[in-house]
């Protein structure tokens, strides 16, 4: 009998990445999870995937359970009900640090730019060979003889200790996810554990000072705009269609690269693939031809028209990735004004990185706040409100309603770029409603 696999809260980014893998791969999968809907779902659909609501009827103990991280038995009647009855279960990546010991596997960690590094790096990978891989943004893509995989390796509450692979990307190290980790110390050991499993080469941005600490049993290769890096990204062309750079190692040259991408940060994300993928031995001629066709990925600077109105929608929710995503978007619109629309993600991250919120803003032209995210996780909400981001902003600041989102129509000549990790795209929704009713009135 084919063993089926059942993944309780299919819907999360990383879980339907999975799902979409195994049953790529000709595994027998399905999975629950509430009826709200997320923007992962539609590919689950497409694939013929079954989504259950949650029912503890759909947990067998013949069955391979793999269960969202956010679940637990006082808030989830399958893992009440597996509790109960002796049923095994895994968490996600309990499951992938077992599952990737069958490849030559290769990790993207970092505070800000897994995604998008890992996006890139399966994106040239899979080109070049069969690949499978597993990107935080809810892709995945499967192969029974696949022998290369790349996925993304994430820090929270240390969920990247069970994975040991061979090659690793670590991007960065700042402080986040403050109702986990206790301080940027508490972080960089986090990091520095996971990097002490890594076998045959470690690629780490070094211009992270946090970084440059890192220690590891495998080879250590840095990269970064600077010269005293192994892999140095120079000659810098940023232009309306992307990126033209140059890399070289320890000396020597190893030519010009294209990404149509944006932003000084995707140039260092294609720069740490360049170095990984010519370390373990890909012809580079084959990386820089794949390089120019990476379209990107999920909720990272992705854009769609409306009405002549572009609109750019980011996962950005930290200091660090809303300046990122600002730079990208004068970088391919330098004649247009910067309108961010940003809804703060967890009351902890607010009130721990308030300030910085508001310097990353003021990199907009114009700011609109959505009111802020709660996390499950949270028990309290501590003594803050998005009034308080507000008055720290220096540049035009109004706080909206997802029922009122008209203020936003108030500038000519704009780029809309609405951030964030909660439902900000319920307020992006409501602007592009407007817009298209716009259009109907004036017909």
């Amino acid at each position: 009998m084919t063993k089926i696999y059942h993944f309780i809260g299919i819907k999360g980014s990383g879980m339907s990445a999975l799902a979409l893998m195994l049953h790529q791969m000709g595994h027998k999968v399905q999975g629950s999870d509430v009826d709200k809907y997320y923007f992962t779902q539609r590919g689950l659909e497409q694939a013929g995937i079954k989504i259950l609501p949650f029912d503890a009827k759909n947990i067998q103990a013949d069955y391979e359970i793999i269960a969202g991280n956010a679940f637990r038995p006082d808030n989830n009647v399958e893992i009440a009900h597996a509790n109960e009855h002796g049923i095994s279960y895994k968490r996600y990546h309990e499951f992938l640090g077992s599952f990737m010991r069958d490849f030559v596997s290769f990790g993207v960690a970092g505070a800000h730019g897994k995604t998008s590094t890992t996006g890139i790096l399966s994106h040239v990978l899979s080109n070049i060979t069969d690949t499978s891989y597993l990107i935080g943004d809810g892709t995945g893509r499967g192969s029974a003889g696949a022998k290369y995989f790349v996925f993304e390796s994430d820090e929270y509450e240390r969920h990247f200790m069970p994975y040991h692979p061979e090659y690793s990307i670590i991007t960065n190290i700042d402080f986040d996810h403050p109702d986990y980790f206790t301080s940027l110390e508490d972080v960089f050991n986090a990091f520095n554990d996971y990097a002490k499993q890594i076998t045959k080469g470690l690629f780490i941005y070094g211009e992270d000072e946090q970084l440059r600490r890192i220690t590891s049993e495998a080879p250590i290769y840095y990269y970064g705009f600077e010269k005293e890096n192994d892999f140095v990204a120079h000659d810098l062309l940023r232009s309306t269609t992307g990126s033209t750079f140059k890399v070289s190692y320890r000396g020597q040259e190893l030519g010009e690269f294209h990404i149509p991408t944006f932003g000084r940060h995707n140039i260092m994300n294609a720069t740490a693939v360049i170095g990984l993928l010519y370390v373990s031995g890909f012809d580079l001629n084959l990386v820089r031809e794949h390089l120019k066709t990476f379209a990107g990925v999920k909720r990272r600077f992705t854009e769609k028209v409306v009405n002549g109105t572009v609109i750019i929608d980011d996962f950005a929710h930290h200091p660090t990735e809303i300046i990122a995503t600002l730079d990208a978007a004068r970088q391919k619109y330098p004649s247009k004004e910067i309108v961010a629309i940003f809804q703060p993600h967890t009351f902890t991250r607010t009130i721990a990185l308030l300030d910085e919120f508001a310097d990353a803003l003021n990199q907009a032209d114009a700011v609109y706040l959505a009111q802020i995210y709660g996390s499950a996780r949270e028990v309290d909400h501590g003594d803050v409100k998005v009034e308080d981001l507000a008055e720290k902003i220096v540049k035009r600041v109004q706080v909206v309603s997802v029922d009122n989102v008209s203020p936003l129509l108030d500038h000519d000549n704009a780029v809309y770029v609405f951030m964030g990790a909660g439902d900000i795209q319920t307020y992006e929704y409501s602007f592009e409603r407007l817009l298209s009713n716009l259009t109907s009135n004036v017909q």
